[in-house]
């Protein structure tokens, strides 16, 4: 019975040793800093970009006009040789995230593709002259205005539908 205390001790040492790290890595966690708030994005100057855009795409290029300073532009491309698609992302004031796509891809692919998944549904809203379908679900939830003079328009985000009703009330064309 020699072998069985040496057993025991192996094990109580194993168990002191698995304690002592996970008291450490403990202590270590509530040492280091942690901040759990969006990360402060930087505002884009899109004008050019946007500029370039109109000149070059196929069909009339939107952007916002008339939003609050609180809503920050965050992103802004436009690719010519992938169905002229233009992109402009937004930050809410509370933090969430709207952009606004347009392509003359193929509807269906690019609707897929710009609202995350998203698939349509029976919700259609008039906002401004135009009718735009509600998709949900995905990543993200979308307002969609499709066949406009040969592209597609998707206005798709974290955001709340009022906020991207809004986004895709302030969209100008010129």
């Amino acid at each position: 019975m020699a072998g069985t205390n040496g057993k025991q001790k192996t094990v109580r040492d194993m168990i002191l040793s698995l304690a002592l790290i996970g008291l450490a890595a403990g202590f270590i966690y509530l040492l280091v800093p942690h901040d759990d708030h969006a990360p402060d994005l930087p505002r884009v100057d899109y004008r050019v970009e946007l500029l370039t855009a109109r000149r070059a795409a196929s069909y009339p290029v939107a952007a916002p006009e008339g939003l609050p300073n609180t809503w920050k532009a965050t992103s802004v491309r436009f690719q010519g040789q992938d169905g002229d698609r233009w992109h402009l992302g937004y930050q809410t004031p509370d933090g969430q995230y709207v952009q606004i796509e347009q392509s003359t891809q193929k509807p269906a692919d690019f609707i897929a593709d710009a609202s995350q998944g998203a698939t349509a549904t029976r919700t259609a809203e008039k906002i401004g002259d135009r009718t735009w379908t509600h998709y949900t679900g995905g990543r993200y939830d979308a307002l969609v205005l499709d066949g406009t003079r040969g592209s597609t328009t998707v206005v798709a985000g974290t955001a709340s539908f009022a906020q991207l009703t809004k986004m895709a009330a302030a969209l100008k064309t010129s």
